[in-house]
């Protein structure tokens, strides 16, 4: 099995994989919720195609989507990375060439639209929307933390909506936004990266969060049927679950400071995690809603993403630094 991953390490690196199970696990969530919840709107290809097909699709918009990005950035930040040396970029350490990063973005952007086709032809247009998006972030807003940090967390919001453009319930298409507005703010303080977030980049961030929340909730009350903002077949108490994933969000956070400090360490495992976690605030959702079956459907989507992620990163170590015998 080394051998298999040592072959494929250089295209698992560029494109991040592993950490894209969190965009798979937003799709899916809208997926799967569109088809249980009552008076929810469903669109006529996910009421009528097979659950495995839908999955299929949202796994191929998902990946497709987080993979175009990041193998983007090592390709569009190349220059910088060779003159400062980053480490942990696989152009840069030459296990992967300018051609296959070249190709992964290609191909990652095609793997995209070929899934949003499971969802109708407004699903593709936003998914070429995304990735005009990510373009532009990866090119200009992650060098502008204001802009950047608003720009991903609408891309985050909007990726969710592939699948169903019309969803009504959009509260938890509002969590994901700001948990990744969040992430990024802190990756980019508490990581200690540049440029560092300005007094005006942290109010830029704030008042357009806060103009993106009203918009999804003018969205939402616009879309609103019978059910009201709040479907009748959901109880209240499914907020808890959710809000127990955003205090153990926290608390990760919290106890990684302590343990490593701030620094790049930290920022890296705070946007590792951080991208992965919304995993579980669709199991939250699925099973404060009484859908237990396809939380736990998202809870074994979860489990693989963090072991993945954990399991990779383990045999990059082994094919980076072999180990061997000391004389």
């Amino acid at each position: 099995m080394l051998y298999w991953v040592r072959k494929a390490a250089p295209m698992l690196k560029l494109t991040r994989v592993t950490t894209g199970f969190g965009a798979v696990g937003n799709l899916w969530f809208v997926i799967l919720w569109s088809r249980t919840t009552p008076n929810e709107h469903l669109p006529a290809y996910l009421s009528q195609e097979p659950l495995w097909a839908a999955l299929t699709g949202g796994l191929l918009v998902g990946l497709g989507l987080y993979a175009f990005g990041a193998a983007l950035n090592d390709l569009l930040d190349l220059h910088k990375d060779r003159a400062l040396g980053t480490p942990g970029h696989p152009i840069v350490d030459g296990s992967a060439s300018l051609e296959l990063a070249v190709c992964a973005v290609a191909g990652a952007l095609m793997m995209a639209i070929l899934g949003a086709t499971f969802f109708g032809t407004g699903a593709i247009l936003l998914t070429l929307v995304l990735a005009v998006a990510i373009l532009i972030f990866n090119a200009l807003g992650k060098y502008v933390p204001g802009m950047g940090m608003v720009l991903l967390s609408v891309i985050y919001a909007g990726h969710m909506l592939v699948p169903n453009i019309w969803m009504r319930f959009m509260l938890p298409v509002w969590l994901v936004m700001t948990h990744a507005m969040v992430v990024v703010a802190l990756a980019q303080y508490l990581g200690r990266r540049s440029p560092p977030i300005s007094r005006r980049a942290a109010i830029f961030a704030g008042v357009g969060w806060g103009v993106c929340s009203l918009l999804l909730l003018a969205l939402a009350w616009y879309r609103k049927g019978t059910d009201g903002l709040w479907p009748n077949s959901v109880p209240m108490s499914a907020l808890i679950y959710p809000g127990i994933c955003v205090v153990l969000f926290m608390l990760f956070i919290v106890r990684r400071t302590k343990r490593h400090g701030t620094g790049s360490k930290l920022g890296e495992r705070i946007s590792r995690y951080g991208a992965i976690w919304p995993t579980l605030y669709a199991v939250a959702w699925l099973f404060g809603a009484g859908h237990e079956t396809e939380a736990l459907l998202m809870a074994a989507l979860s489990a693989v993403g963090f072991v993945s992620m954990a399991s990779l990163r383990e045999f990059y170590g082994l094919i980076d630094q072999p180990v061997g015998y000391r004389l």
